[in-house]
């Protein structure tokens, strides 16, 4: 009979305990950051023409060729930094649920990027759509990190960290 542990030593899963209200709560709110981020994609698509129109305006001078490259970079850009988006709430959400305190730090330091990328954002042309979800993107992040930072998530942390 092949035995998972040796003889005496507890079982790690047993020993972790279940994640509190606050950390699913918080998975939860990171899963739907990650569908908010997938559909700011699909936003993203849907208003190239307001891109134009917003680069046009922010630079008339701009060339015609000029002007369809900066707006393929912009999509570019956006799709890549959105693909990436969805990844990292999956992995946090994981991450976190899994009791992780690097995640959770993790999370804090992306969030504190967010902050600074949508503080950016309204200093750059960019379609209306696009400021509001990445302001309701913003907001779940903010849930998420009052949630993994309160005093039962805090101590799942330290649980999850063992002897």
């Amino acid at each position: 009979m092949h035995q998972p542990y040796p003889a005496g030593a507890p079982d790690p899963q047993q020993q972790r305990p279940a994640p509190p209200a606050s950390i699913l709560a918080a998975a939860r709110l990171m899963y739907a950051g990650a569908v908010v981020s997938a559909l700011s994609l699909i936003a993203t698509l849907a208003t190239i023409s307001q891109l134009r129109t917003a680069l046009h305006n922010a630079d008339p001078a701009l060339s015609a060729a000029r002007l369809h490259t900066a707006e393929i970079a912009a999509v570019i850009i956006a799709l890549l930094v959105g693909l990436i988006g969805v990844g990292l709430w999956i992995w946090m959400a994981a991450a976190n649920k899994a009791g992780k305190n690097w995640a959770r730090i993790t999370a804090s330091v992306i969030f504190g990027l967010d902050t600074l990328a949508v503080i950016a954002d309204f200093t750059r042309p960019e379609p209306l759509l696009n400021r509001l979800v990445s302001a309701v993107i913003w907001l779940i992040g903010l849930g998420v990190i009052a949630l993994l930072w309160r005093r039962d998530s805090r101590a799942y942390y330290t649980a999850s960290q063992g002897p």
